[in-house]
């Protein structure tokens, strides 16, 4: 899935006979629909309107956030660090509430 700098190869545009393309494709639309709702759940749907599935030249998979704004970068970096620590955290410890509820009601204004 990635070329040799470790960065995911070039999306799929000429199909090429044998590559098993809508396996890969399948697999991220089910991933990116698993993502948009969660995202919706929190109320980010809006901040990722490029979210889609989507297959490169090796037939795997790809969800692509599409361009989105530093913001909803942060917003996902804040999500992704609060549920590490909560589940590192002992058993009965709950994360402390971070800034995100704040950036992001001033976001949507």
């Amino acid at each position: 899935m990635t070329d040799r700098w470790g960065v995911v190869a070039k999306r799929a545009e000429n199909l090429i006979p044998g590559v098993p393309y809508v396996r890969g494709w399948a697999q991220a639309r089910r991933s990116a629909g698993a993502l948009a709702e969660q995202l919706t759940t929190l109320g980010l749907e809006p901040d990722f309107p490029g979210l889609a599935a989507d297959v490169n030249v090796s037939g795997d998979g790809l969800v692509r956030l599409g361009s989105i704004r530093p913001e909803a970068a942060l917003m996902l970096a804040e999500l992704i660090v609060s549920g590490l620590t909560a589940e590192t955290a002992p058993h009965g410890v709950t994360a402390a509430k971070g800034t995100m509820a704040t950036r992001r009601s001033s976001s949507a204004a």
